[in-house]
């Protein structure tokens, strides 16, 4: 485990001291805004489709424009501190991981579409949530029993469970708190080296983005569109 992660995971359970307004709640705010649409960023769906047109109807490279195209906004971080600040509002979580989170829901929501995932299915938004958790941290999940299955089954699951709305919007809220305190930590020693703290941070972000967007595009088989 990293210095960050370490740090990130000892620090977790203090909400309150490292953000008092990332709360499942949020977690939820945050993923419909990027499905509906925020700012410059208009619908994942309607960005996704945008994609596949350009393709010529070609539902994998759209995917994987989509990817690519959110590895970029992900690295720009003047724009995901600005999309931070819409979402936060009057939270006081850093802009720049509240940004970052909506950009990968987004991300993710535009896959699932393509593969032909109603974005309005409960089952498929928790599904969405738990590809942000990331690979290594879902099948951790999966084997301590805290998640039935992981994001493919859960979207495809026979009903809708409403209790595991709640429990994972809590790991997604307790992951985004570690990154939180990582993110402090490398403010921290980028300050000491600002230009070079700023590339880390741009790329860092850049490579996460790009990670849980190849595990969104492993783990969502396309269904039939409607």
């Amino acid at each position: 485990m990293t210095m960050k992660g370490s740090i990130g995971k000892h620090l977790a359970p203090r909400v309150t001291d490292l953000a008092p307004g990332l709360t499942t709640s949020f977690v939820r705010e945050a993923l419909h805004r990027a499905i509906v649409g925020v700012g410059p960023l208009p619908a994942a769906a309607k960005a996704a489709e945008k994609q596949l047109h350009e393709q010529h109807g070609h539902v994998e490279k759209a995917v994987h424009e989509v990817i690519e195209n959110h590895v970029r906004y992900a690295g720009a971080q003047g724009f995901v501190t600005n999309l931070g600040g819409l979402v936060t509002a009057a939270f006081t979580i850093p802009a720049n991981i509240s940004g970052l989170a909506l950009i990968e829901c987004r991300m993710i929501a535009g896959i699932a579409h393509l593969r032909g995932y109603d974005l309005d299915d409960p089952r498929v938004r928790n599904a969405i949530l738990t590809c942000l958790l990331g690979e290594d941290t879902v099948n951790s999940l999966v084997r301590k029993k805290k998640l039935p299955a992981p994001p493919m089954a859960l979207a495809t699951a026979p009903t809708h469970d409403p209790d595991l709305d709640r429990v994972i919007s809590a790991e997604v809220a307790s992951d985004l708190i570690t990154k939180v305190a990582g993110k402090r930590l490398a403010i921290t020693i980028g300050r000491r080296v600002p230009v070079v703290g700023g590339l880390v941070g741009a790329g860092a972000d850049g490579y996460a983005t790009w990670r849980i967007g190849r595990y969104a595009d492993r783990e969502l088989l396309p269904r039939s569109r409607r």
